[in-house]
């Protein structure tokens, strides 16, 4: 028996089922037949609990019917048989106007929230910032782009890229934070479609930013984008300047054409080669990158002063008490760290590094300068550098490139990295010739292994730079950060076994992975997407200092040195940071600040202290370190 209740409850269901597959009309006779089975005796109910309702059975089975027709909205009118039918015919009628006129009201208003959602209207905004692509990298860019309009009453930042809108808005709101009075507005769709792109009105924007996604064919897409954009942008009498980035300095040449004469190609993967390289001769310096890219602390500034035309560069130097000066632009030439004979022409511009483009007022320092602290000896000379690359990526062979430049006789860089066949031919093909002053070798090991590491003498290195391989095509960008944080892990257990603290570098792919670094504190860590997404946010503000970033992270040019502060005070002597700034000015160079030995293990700034102020004193050690802009 409860088999046979099974199969004919089987089989009530599966005609039931099979009823509703006939279309709207089966399921409208279901709803009907539904309604009827609860109204009318529901109706029943009411009219006869009602103690004045008709005594007759006609006259209530009549009050039956209104009270059924006014809850289904069929007008309940009585009475011919006509009359009825007419009746429920055109509550019918009225009733299906209504509901189809609230099904496109319906409809329309559903199709106009997906297409805001999907992100296919069109932003009208002016002088905004429109960022093009979706890597890393945009989270830094927005977050700076915020900071640096935060005194900004209108300021709006319109990111298009393709992925869904809605997931591009969590993920900023998440990393980035609150954006105060900045809009944020994100598009959806192709980057490399013209007609896409004018969802961002880019001819009205007041620059756009290309960035490169986090996937091998990502500087080709650049490319495209940039076509793309010339496209959209044909006709305009002035359009926005152009920022972009490539990682391979192949794409740079097709890229610069594509952005026009105006635009700006940045090579991420060179510029971080030569940071870590930079960091790896004077640990501590990525600290000083930090804080002059982004937007928290000091930044450069152009100024233009009056009072210093036809006066030497070298008074330029001790003529700005808050300020740091650091070059020249004439034209569109920046000249970092000119020799201070070098005389200020009338249409000449002041390179300063300051708080804010209103904290740059000039005033004499000239007071707080003692010549008795000044340092006279010659320089600390430079020595042979042994250097263990811990991993290999497509960024070492630059950084072994950098490293050579440089190279003292005698110097040598070690090698431990997987020894795979392309691994093997890029060192083979990063070796120079004898005689260059430079010896490389390939240790074939795993580094994310102990006895790897326990083989080398770590401590002999003068420094340790540990790098992620390649992501595999289909792996996450930030996929090498998993091998170098088991690296950075055993590096820092042998820290701890011998006692002694080891000079790491170190490049990750994700900022948020910097947290879980097992480091020493002031530790150089670079992050090589949001260097470039530092560097990219302050060219959108100015683009005139591409020119002067261009030369401050060139490999042969002009850039930011630590030099020892026994180079230019007297170790133990009380003095201003003034005498400093003349000191260096008689070696030919430009101070910027100084790291504190004392303060080097203490957050947040581990002793590194840019721009300050002329007039503050300080006990100057020999374990100190000066900043300077200035050639080796």
């Amino acid at each position: 028996m409860a088999q046979w209740r099974t199969r004919l409850g089987d089989r009530a269901r599966y005609w039931f089922d099979s009823t509703l597959t006939r279309g709207a009309s089966a399921l409208v006779g279901w709803m009907a037949l539904l309604c009827l089975t609860v109204v009318v005796p529901a109706s029943a109910l009411v009219v006869w609990t009602d103690p004045h309702a008709p005594q007759s059975l006609p006259d209530r089975l009549v009050q039956v019917w209104r009270l059924t027709g006014e809850t289904l909205r069929l007008g309940g009118a009585t009475g011919t048989p006509l009359r009825v039918t007419m009746s429920v015919l055109l509550a019918l009628v009225a009733l299906l106007y209504v509901s189809t006129l609230v099904g496109l009201i319906t409809t329309a208003l559903t199709e106009r929230l997906t297409a805001l959602r999907r992100g296919r209207s069109t932003v009208l905004e002016q002088g905004h910032v429109v960022v093009l692509g979706w890597s890393e990298q945009v989270f830094t860019v927005v977050g700076e782009l915020v900071a640096a309009n935060a005194n900004q009453r209108r300021a709006a930042v319109a990111v298009l890229a393709d992925r869904d809108k809605t997931a591009m808005e969590e993920a900023l709101a998440t990393k980035v934070g609150p954006v105060g009075r900045t809009r944020l507005i994100c598009r959806s769709g192709p980057t490399t479609d013209p007609a896409v792109l004018t969802l961002t009105s880019p001819a009205t924007a007041g620059v756009v930013l290309v960035l490169p996604r986090d996937e091998p064919d990502a500087d080709a897409e650049v490319v495209k984008t940039l076509l793309a954009l010339r496209v959209a942008l044909a006709g305009v009498e002035n359009p926005p300047p152009v920022v972009a980035a490539v990682r391979d300095d192949r794409y740079r040449p097709a890229a610069g054409l594509a952005a026009g004469p105006d635009g700006v190609v940045l090579e991420s993967d060179t510029v971080t080669a030569r940071l870590i390289v930079q960091a790896a001769r004077r640990p501590g310096l990525s600290l000083v990158h930090q804080e002059l890219l982004d937007f928290a602390g000091d930044e450069f500034y152009l100024v233009d002063e009056e009072s210093l035309t036809d006066r030497p560069f070298g008074d330029a130097l001790l003529s700005y008490p808050t300020s740091s000066v650091v070059g020249l632009v004439r034209g569109d030439t920046p000249l970092l760290n000119p020799p201070p004979q070098t005389m200020v022409a009338a249409d000449d511009l002041l390179i300063v590094i300051s708080r804010d483009d209103d904290t740059a007022w000039p005033g004499e320092c000239g007071q707080w300068v003692e010549k008795a602290a000044m340092a006279s000896g010659p320089a600390t000379p430079t020595r042979p550098e042994r250097v263990l690359l811990l991993g290999w990526n497509r960024r070492a062979p630059l950084m072994v490139e950098q490293l050579r430049r440089r190279a003292r006789s005698g110097s040598v860089v070690d090698v431990v990295a997987d020894g795979g066949e392309a691994t093997v031919r890029q060192v083979r093909e990063s070796r120079a010739p004898d005689g260059t002053g430079l010896t490389l070798t390939l240790h074939p090991g795993d580094v994310t292994r102990p006895e790897t590491l326990r083989r080398l003498d770590v401590h002999s290195y003068d420094s340790v730079i540990v790098v992620g391989e390649d992501p595999a095509p289909g792996q996450p960008p930030d996929q090498p950060d998993n091998r170098t944080l088991v690296t950075l892990l055993l590096l820092r257990q042998m820290e701890e076994a011998s006692g002694r603290e080891l000079p790491v570098v170190t490049e990750l792919v994700d900022d948020r992975n910097r947290a879980l670094a097992p480091l020493g504190p002031g530790a150089d860590v670079i992050i090589s997407g949001k260097l470039i997404g530092l560097l990219m946010a302050q060219i959108s503000q100015n683009r005139r200092l591409a020119a002067v970033f261009e030369e401050l992270f060139s490999a042969d040019g002009t850039g930011i040195r630590l030099r020892p502060a026994g180079d230019y005070v007297l170790p133990g002597c009380e003095t201003a940071f003034a005498t400093v700034v003349a000191a260096a000015r008689g070696r030919g160079e430009c101070a910027i600040g100084y790291r504190s030995h004392d303060d080097a293990s203490t957050s947040p700034g581990y002793g590194v202290r840019v721009n300050p102020p002329k007039s503050e004193r300080r006990r100057w050690t020999a374990a100190d370190e000066v900043i300077v802009v200035g050639t080796d």
